[in-house]
């Protein structure tokens, strides 16, 4: 921590521990796997589930809770049940998630019982940094040790203490691919042995109802994805990032090539687990109405605990003025009343992420920055007594507003 903000931070700190002491009281808010699937023992049925709770990632921080009611008026009033963000993956400090920057979507999640928050959680700091695999390597075996639990207790603290203990952490997602430091292929039983690290500190946090979802892009990728599967004790929903884009060059061949749609559905199956689309939409196949067409039905069929388009160009249907026979195809199918004759633009029109080059398969949002907490409906103040009074001293966030 740079000397200047340790100052602050321990005037701060010096001021409410003098308060506590004074008597003040402050509330402190409380077999071997089948590539493409064939191998599922039929005996064992798929794990029930009620409707799939439909959502879409709009942005990462307060622009992303204003739009999710401008989609929901698109949709002619379809309830959108969940919201989806990402940490930045740059540095520990905002893996560990920084209250200004989730304030946002947790009064959004806390406005209504049976909405959802799904949070993109990076399991590395330099996630999108092209580390070299012997350092991946290192890292993860590192990880696995145990010495970085705490920046993990850290963000589970943070959730429950926002009010959101029962989010859904994305967590490493798209390990059998090659783009984030995160990925499992350098040494897949230390990338296992490191996420049951990570959900065994989260889960050592009073008050939390986590549930952690293994999400690896479709297809083989680098490495197949059963090969980086942690355990039933550790996983709550199998998920997948399925985005329309080579090698499958239609909507049937995403469905059946090896470790494709068919194999997360039966994969699932087999371990008695809910699946999930935390990521999908076009991309490299233009606009394509047949596959939009083919997702919502797959989904309607295998009835996933939630979905989230990435909606921002080129995957998108409703930011992004480039796909407009798929825009059609998304509205028709999950509009809540009849169509007016077709995609209208939001208004205020959102700006969309900026898409980068990349060489892995699948998109990659931007790197959030975190955000400051003004345009949140309240604000939080972290006070890192244990750095600055030592370890007796818990650490704790004082917040306002919802």
């Amino acid at each position: 921590m740079p000397a200047q903000r340790r100052l602050i931070n321990f005037g701060i700190g010096t001021a409410v521990l003098g308060l506590l002491v004074g008597g003040v009281l402050v509330a402190d808010r409380n077999g071997a796997d089948s590539a493409a699937g064939k191998g599922a023992d039929a005996s064992l049925p798929p794990v029930a589930q009620g409707p799939t709770a439909v959502g879409a990632y709009l942005d990462y921080g307060p622009q992303g809770v204003r739009r999710m009611a401008e989609l929901s008026r698109w949709l002619g009033g379809t309830e959108l049940r969940v919201g989806h963000s990402y940490l930045p993956g740059d540095v520990w400090e905002n893996i560990e998630g920084r209250p200004g920057f989730l304030g946002s979507w947790a009064a959004w999640r806390k406005a209504a019982p049976d909405r959802m928050f799904v949070l993109n959680t990076p399991m590395l700091e330099r996630n999108e940094d092209h580390v070299p695999d012997d350092e991946v390597r290192s890292l993860l075996r590192r990880g696995a040790g145990g010495e970085f639990d705490a920046h993990f207790r850290k963000l589970a603290e943070r959730l429950v203490l926002l009010g959101v203990p029962d989010t859904v952490l994305v967590l490493g997602w798209e390990m059998n691919g090659t783009t984030y430091t995160h990925r499992c292929g350098p040494d897949p039983a230390a990338w296992k042995a490191y996420w049951t690290r990570i959900v065994t500190a989260m889960r050592s946090v009073p008050g939390q109802e986590f549930r952690f979802d293994f999400a690896p892009s479709r297809g083989r990728d680098a490495v197949p994805w059963t090969e980086c599967y942690p355990g039933d004790d550790v996983v709550d929903i199998i998920g997948m990032d399925s985005y329309d884009q080579p090698p499958a060059r239609t909507f049937e061949e995403q469905v059946n090539e090896p470790y494709g749609l068919r194999k997360q559905v039966d994969f699932a199956a087999e371990h008695g687990k809910p699946i999930s689309f935390p990521e999908w939409g076009l991309f490299r196949n233009g606009d394509n109405p047949r596959y939009m067409r083919g997702m919502l039905e797959w989904m309607e069929r295998h009835k996933p605990v939630y979905q989230t388009i990435t909606d921002y160009c080129p995957h998108g249907v409703w930011q992004c003025a480039e796909n407009p026979e798929s825009s059609r195809v998304y509205r028709e199918m999950l509009s809540a009343g009849p169509d007016d004759g077709g995609p209208s633009a939001p208004a205020p029109t959102p700006t969309p992420t900026p898409e980068t080059t990349r060489t892995s398969e699948a998109p990659v949002p931007d790197e959030p920055e975190p955000e400051t907490g003004t345009e949140a409906p309240g604000w939080c103040v972290s006070l890192p007594l244990s750095d600055l009074f030592g370890p007796w001293a818990r650490d704790h966030e004082f917040c306002t507003g919802s």
